[in-house]
């Protein structure tokens, strides 16, 4: 199984379940952060899985035309 951006960013969101709950049954304030603090490393690890332009592997506009003229 391959993991992929929106798999790996599903698998941190259970992270909040306990951070939920921790905020609802000790302190509210310290879930809330915790909460916030999930949110943002899932969207991180989303973000840095997720392909890009001009990822490894691919040739720029830039490096195919110096390639040529050399």
């Amino acid at each position: 199984m391959e993991l992929t951006p929106r798999l790996a960013g599903t698998v941190a969101l259970l992270a909040l379940l306990p951070a939920i709950v921790f905020g609802l049954t000790k302190n509210p304030l310290a879930g809330g952060v915790t909460a916030v603090n999930v949110l943002l490393i899932s969207v991180v690890i989303y973000l840095l899985m997720s392909p890009t332009e001009g990822g490894h592997g691919h040739e720029s506009e830039h490096d195919a035309e110096h390639e040529h003229t050399a």
